[in-house]
């Protein structure tokens, strides 16, 4: 059973080692897009190396919902609707959609997901020490 800490170390190994990044740029603020520089084909990679890590199974979508910015249903001008941030809300409660939803431009949603946002999310997957 990992602690938190014990999650953070990995996820930041897991990040480091995808991205090409230092192991001081992967703080809990740090987002994955913005800060990070990771790109859609590196959340592949991300997710493999959380699986791998933490022994655990991520269905596709579950970790990065990417279909719900592509679907016309959630996304009008691309912008986020009103239901399309409750679907996020539903699928991603590890993450904090509260600036997003303020202004909730497709393209800025590389910006919302952070390192401590993959932390909570291997939380809610593995029973946390402590």
């Amino acid at each position: 059973m990992p602690t938190k800490d014990e999650i953070f170390e990995k996820i930041q190994v897991a990040l480091v080692d995808a991205l090409g990044v230092d192991d001081d740029e992967v703080t809990p603020e740090a987002t994955l897009v913005g800060d990070l520089g990771a790109e859609s084909i590196d959340f592949l990679d991300i997710v493999f190396r959380l699986e791998k890590g933490f022994d655990i199974k991520i269905p596709r979508g579950e970790l990065f919902p990417e279909d719900v910015l592509t679907d016309s249903q959630y996304v009008q001008d691309g912008r986020v609707t009103e239901a399309g941030i409750e679907e996020l809300r539903k699928r991603m409660p590890f993450a904090n959609l509260a600036a997003f939803a303020e202004n909730p431009v497709v393209q800025d949603f590389g910006n919302v997901l952070t390192v401590a946002d993959m932390c909570r999310f291997v939380e809610s997957k593995v029973e946390v020490a402590g």
